[in-house]
């Protein structure tokens, strides 16, 4: 990679929960780069040419990533910060690929409730699956970041693992362009 790269965080949020995730990812990962954070509804389908590492998160619904259905049923539990049209499913059925897609770096990350932590499927797996299939190169494993109930609250100490996610992220960006 050549020249200044950049951090885009694209999440979903319907409690507010991974936003906060999604926004101490982003923090951290300013310790080594620019990072914008958006919301999946708003996000481009086009990754911008100064974007060196893509991060997409959200929360874990039905062993995976949201549907229009599980969103409908969010809103059944409280106020959503969000719309529920969109979540990064339909974002990254949208996602093009194209010709840097080898390059360009990416990371996934869920919310999932806390006393589930063990059951198999989650958002962020599913997520990369789809991120690799389009091409893209992963930058790190998934990661889970846990709620005590589907509405929260989410603990401070996963904020704090969230950031340090972030900047670990940071560094492993700036060491892969630095190899380059």
């Amino acid at each position: 990679m050549s020249g200044t790269v950049r951090g885009l965080v694209v999440y979903e949020s319907m409690f507010g929960n991974t936003e906060r995730i999604a926004r101490a990812i982003r923090d951290g990962l300013r310790q080594s780069v620019e990072t914008e954070i958006v919301p999946a509804y708003r996000a481009p389908t086009v990754i911008p040419a100064d974007v060196g590492l893509l991060v997409v998160g959200g929360p874990t619904h039905a062993f995976s990533m949201s549907r229009v259905s599980t969103r409908r049923d969010a809103v059944k539990q409280g106020d959503v910060v969000m719309p529920v049209e969109v979540g990064i499913r339909e974002w990254l059925g949208a996602l093009a690929a194209d010709a840097r897609s080898g390059r360009l770096e990416v990371a996934t990350f869920d919310t999932r409730i806390a006393k589930v932590r063990r059951l198999p499927g989650s958002a962020a797996r599913s997520a990369a699956k789809l991120l690799r299939k389009l091409g893209f190169r992963l930058i790190s494993p998934s990661a889970s970041f846990f709620v005590d109930e589907s509405t929260g609250p989410i603990r401070e100490v996963e904020i704090e693992r969230a950031r340090h996610w972030g900047e670990e992220l940071g560094r492993l960006l700036t060491h892969s362009a630095t190899a380059a």
